[in-house]
């Protein structure tokens, strides 16, 4: 048996420790690591969920990568069209990690009631759109079927609802104009079957869906041309990946684009969280070094006099040493268990019940704190806790060799 370890256990399961002046000190120590533990789970909890959260409803208006028109130029609404027979359509198969494939148009239009008017961008979408991605932001009515005959369903965003002052049921009038500016304008009655609100009030209060049919049949497209595609993936992470990677597969006329680049500003904001995590993490972990170093060094105190009769039985300094980074190393592994329990006990108290909200909602694109925390994440948290701490513990353990046996044993 590991002499080292024998002890270490021995001093642990002993009751002596109990009722001794380190008693309290250690669990001070203990409840510092826990505490701090919670406290790391629930910032990268939030941190990853909230960026999660945002690139999701990003992704679900554009795609994680958009394919259009070199003469477009990348703008929101279609100009030059786009054939459907392309090798990437409906499915890309020359490139792994590509969940879906969709053909979109947009086109710029002025919505006119009785009362009032809001510029809008129309969106088309057709039996190919990935409604999937979308349903959780509906918030009243239903989502509009493209599947049968054109009819002019239309969804919505409530900001603009309110705005027009019109609800689910109502019918509406826009007006699209033409490059020609003294040609007449086309114009398109539609309903309102359903409201969706995505958080994102500057999205939001642009964007309405519509069928296809009629942004081809103004634009004077055929049945195969549309707008632009957009590409969503399995993994966001792979977005720079795989976007060079469509650009190398689509012909020259055809451009590419990402949502971290056209929506930089948002992508940058979100980049801060990483930051900010790994800050609260760093102080946290010193923070709780620093009170295992304490309890540490009270116990080496208080065993004074069992080190002097180890050094005086031939017993080597990191044997010593080793010793009480074994007793250190389980009292960090108490404070982990109680912080893990603790710590993903509220994080899925608040992914399943959505308890804590956002004091503005509007700041961060969403009502609730959202969070997410994979099982990776959790055990190298775990062992970089315990790994740090334990290596900030070498220092003061050195302590352990100015001991000298006589007058360790007559310590009291």
């Amino acid at each position: 048996m590991n002499l080292e370890y024998f002890i270490a256990k021995r001093l642990i399961t002993g009751n002596t420790h109990k009722i001794s002046i380190s008693a309290p000190i250690i669990k001070i120590a203990i409840t510092a690591v826990a505490l701090g533990v919670v406290i790391m789970l629930i910032a990268i909890a939030t941190g990853d969920g909230l960026k999660r959260k945002v690139r999701e409803k990003v992704a679900a208006f554009n795609g994680h990568i958009q394919i259009y028109n070199y003469d477009n130029n990348s703008s929101e609404v279609s100009v030059v069209p786009v054939s459907l027979e392309q090798n990437f359509y409906p499915q890309f198969k020359t490139i792994t990690g590509i969940s879906h494939v969709q053909a979109v148009a947009s086109k710029a239009g002025v919505i006119r009631t009785e009362e009032t008017f809001e510029t809008a961008i129309v969106k088309g979408v057709g039996k190919d759109y990935n409604w999937n991605v979308f349903k959780e932001y509906v918030v009243k009515g239903r989502l509009p079927n493209y599947t049968g005959e054109l009819n002019n369903e239309v969804l919505m965003s409530t900001i603009m609802a309110s705005r027009l002052q019109l609800k689910i049921g109502d019918s509406f009038m826009t007006i699209f104009l033409k490059e020609d500016t003294k040609a007449v304008p086309n114009q398109r009655k539609f309903k309102i079957v359903g409201l969706y609100d995505s958080g994102f009030e500057e999205i939001d209060e642009l964007y309405l869906f519509t069928d296809i049919r009629h942004i081809q049949r103004m634009n004077k497209w055929q049945p195969n041309e549309v707008g632009n595609f957009e590409v969503f993936l399995h993994d966001f992470d792979d977005i720079e990946e795989k976007t060079n990677e469509i650009h190398g597969e689509t012909v020259a006329t055809l451009d590419t684009q990402n949502i971290t680049n056209k929506y930089g500003y948002i992508f940058e904001w979100i980049s801060l969280f990483d930051f900010n995590t790994a800050l609260i993490i760093g102080i946290l972990i010193i923070v709780g070094g620093i009170n295992m170093i304490t309890a540490l060094l009270v116990l080496i105190l208080e065993r004074t006099q069992m080190i002097g009769i180890l050094k005086a039985l031939g017993t080597s300094n990191w044997s010593i040493r080793q010793v009480f980074l074994y007793n250190a190393a389980y009292l960090i592994a108490i404070g982990l268990l109680w912080g893990n329990s603790i710590g993903l006990g509220i994080i899925w108290f608040q992914n399943t019940y959505q308890t804590f909200k956002f004091p503005n909602a509007k700041e961060y694109y969403i009502a609730y704190i959202p969070v997410h925390i994979d099982v990776i994440t959790v055990f190298v948290l775990n062992i970089g806790v315990l790994a740090l701490c334990l290596l900030m513990l070498l220092l003061p353990s050195y302590i352990i060799t100015k001991i000298t046996p006589v007058k360790a044993i007559k310590f009291e």
